[in-house]
């Protein structure tokens, strides 16, 4: 049974295409069930679209729910769709999130962190001119918030714990083992699930997020996983998916899960 939690669509502003052609997508790489996550509105600014090429318009955001229910309904016996949202984490405006995504009917919420002391971490002159101990602060800040995500208990799923070496390969091997096995333990404790994200493809990193031996280390706390393409043009849904499982059962996986009404579903790897 194949699934894919993590598709975007043209409301973020750097996505092409409509729902339905995620949709139309999904069906035609033989998924069962396709989750649509655009990127929240900025929920932290009292503009409209604060950030028009990274994220949708509050005025949208009704619109968007509306139409993925429409679609569900439409695709009832070909597919299932999944009402999901991808919210950024920001610690200073956590309630403000909570409280406008408690009042709709979200399958799932993705919990992603997207910048480090305000600079986004696909932003690969962050690291210029750093000391080894200031990048591995900035690491370590990361991986804080990614802790501090988990325990808001706002997501079921978190979204591409290492993208930070997304255009920075060389983040992978700052030193900061500790500070990930922390963060494993506390997701776990915390029962969200990660995801395997096939996006990295698509920076200078290549490959996907999290890295095989964040994995095995995930495996090792008991840390849950699930798949999303986090697809950004219709041709990517299901991006990668046989590759991701064969990993996965070669790493010691024995299911992933996805996630309906907020409920964990297992599906045997």
């Amino acid at each position: 049974m194949k699934f894919d939690l993590h598709t975007h669509h043209f409301r973020c502003g750097h996505a092409d295409g409509n729902i339905s052609d995620y949709i139309e997508a999904g069906i035609a790489a033989g998924l069962s069930v396709i989750g649509i996550s655009d990127h929240t509105p900025y929920f932290g600014s009292k503009e409209d679209q604060a950030h028009p090429r990274i994220a949708m318009a509050k005025s949208a955001f009704a619109g968007y729910v509306e139409e993925v229910l429409s679609l569900k309904q439409k695709y009832a016996g070909k597919i299932d769709v999944l009402l999901g949202i991808e919210s950024d984490y920001f610690p200073e405006h956590v309630e403000i999130y909570r409280d406008i995504l408690s009042q709709y009917p979200f399958d799932y919420v993705i919990g992603s962190v997207h910048s480090v002391k305000d600079v986004s971490i696909f932003n690969k002159n962050r690291w210029k001119r750093l000391s080894t101990e200031e990048q591995i602060a900035d690491k370590e800040a990361y991986y804080e918030l990614i802790r501090n995500s988990a325990r808001s208990g706002m997501f079921q799923i978190l979204g591409h714990i290492d993208a930070m070496k997304g255009n920075y390969p060389a983040f992978s091997d700052i030193p900061a083992t500790a500070a990930i096995d922390e963060t494993l333990q506390v997701i776990a404790d915390h029962k969200v699930a990660i995801e395997i994200n096939t996006s990295g493809k698509t920076k200078l990193s290549g490959g996907w997020y999290p890295a095989d031996s964040i994995l095995e280390r995930a495996l090792h706390y008991g840390v849950e996983v699930t798949f999303g393409s986090d697809a950004h043009i219709p041709s990517r849904v299901g991006d990668e998916w046989d590759d991701v499982a064969a990993r996965l059962r070669e790493i010691g996986f024995d299911h992933w899960v996805y996630f309906k009404n907020k409920q964990k579903v297992s599906v045997p790897l």
